[in-house]
């Protein structure tokens, strides 16, 4: 049996929409890409959303926007994918890693330790699809000792008048923190459409506006569009359209090119249309039944999916065993693999990787993330996968587990 790690759910619905667009004779930003964000607005109940050619992009749109530069700080967990941190980098600013949770979250105590003059943003990380703890974070950004330290050098921090709270929420689309979606809780939430992702528009992103006054989140959304098209005033669709003076624009400020195409949101419209009725269920079924079979195993260590506060959206199953090496979990892996199943590993920490190593990174710092890691190996988890194959999985696992104890 042969069982891929994460497919794209590319279904009829899917099909026709991609077609749609083809035979439109539109296929960049238009249309499809509008509908999109009013769908992610629709799921979150975000006030405005600006969809993205991906996560990374996003992000570094938003610090540029913030006014993040050289000199500046911007605190991020150590565990989370190097795109957290190099967002941070493209602007000159430092990426200050803390430590995690045992859930895998970015743990509060090690933000509000960090925070120094310099901070200007801080990056949780939801991870696997769970919210990290957001209430605690905006407690921290809003606590009046914590604004006195804050220094505005920019024209927007100056109106925020504090830390941002910029959620990196790759993973967690559709997912719930105290019965609210994620794409509310911070001041700003960023979703990837990744291939791998819950909803896919190939490669992109949505960046969720949630600004508090005396922001104006429809004004913002309309600068920070501007922002995705190089801060050219009109885009290559409303040019189109004809008329005496619709080819004459302005470019107002130095912007990026960003934006994503109507071909690719076309992908994810058909998809996030039927996101929580049905991809979203199939995918809690897989967990669940990972969770049924991995509950009767005193070597596994079984992922949040659900607590009192949070409700995963199912984006990956990150299964931990108990008592083994980082080296035991590798030949694991070769185990599986040899057996037809493809797995993976999320993440390997931001200080064992080569660039931040050489930044003076040290994993040493960092023991929870780096435990995490060790004992990590991240299940398929996706619509199409059966019952049966849910099992096989389940199996190649647990013999796997024996195999190198």
């Amino acid at each position: 049996m042969k069982i891929p790690f994460s497919p794209p759910f590319v279904d009829q619905d899917v099909i026709n929409e991609v077609i749609d667009t083809l035979e439109s004779g539109w296929i960049t930003t238009g249309p499809k890409v509008k509908a999109l964000e009013e769908e992610v607005c629709k799921l979150t109940q975000a006030p405005r959303a600006l969809a993205v050619n991906s996560w990374t992009s996003g992000a570094f749109l938003i610090l540029k926007w913030f006014g993040v530069k050289e000199g500046d700080e911007v605190i991020v967990p150590a565990y989370t994918y190097s795109a957290t941190a190099l967002a941070v980098l493209h602007c000159g600013a430092t990426p200050v890693m803390v430590d995690v949770k045992d859930d895998f979250t970015i743990d509060p105590d090690k933000v509000r330790a960090a925070i120094t003059s310099k901070t200007k943003v801080i990056m949780p990380v939801d991870i696997a699809g769970l919210p990290c703890d957001y209430d605690a974070v905006n407690d921290i950004v809003n606590d009046p000792s914590i604004k006195n330290l804050f220094i505005a050098n920019s024209e927007n921090q100056e109106k925020l008048g504090r830390i941002l709270v910029l959620s990196d929420a790759a993973h967690s689309v559709g997912a719930l923190y105290k019965n609210k979606q994620t794409g509310v809780w911070a001041d700003i939430t960023i979703f990837s459409f990744h291939a791998v992702k819950n909803i896919t528009t190939s490669e992109g992103g949505a960046i969720c506006i949630n600004l508090p006054k005396p922001f104006d989140n429809d004004a913002e959304y309309a600068t920070m569009r501007l922002w995705t098209l190089n801060g050219q005033t009109k885009d290559a669709f409303t040019k189109s359209q004809g008329g005496g003076s619709s080819w004459k624009y302005d470019i107002v400020f130095q912007g990026l090119k960003v934006n994503m195409p109507d071909v690719c949101a076309a992908i994810g419209l058909a998809q996030i249309r039927k996101y929580t009725s049905q991809l979203m269920e199939e995918r809690k079924r897989v967990a669940e039944h990972y969770h049924s079979f991995f509950s009767q195993k005193n070597w596994a260590q079984l992922p949040v999916i659900k607590d009192n506060d949070r409700i995963s959206c199912y984006h990956l199953y990150a299964l931990r065993m108990n008592d083994i090496t980082e080296e035991q979990r590798d030949k694991m892996i070769e185990h599986i693999s040899d057996k037809g199943v493809s797995v993976n590993v999320h993440f390997i920490p931001m200080p064992m990787l080569t660039l931040f190593k050489d930044l003076g990174y040290n994993i040493d710092n960092y023991p929870i993330a780096y435990d995490n890691y060790s004992r990590e190996i991240s299940l398929p988890i996706y619509p199409q996968l059966t019952d049966a194959h849910v099992d096989y999985i389940c199996n190649v696992i647990e013999e796997a587990y024996q195999k190198v104890i």
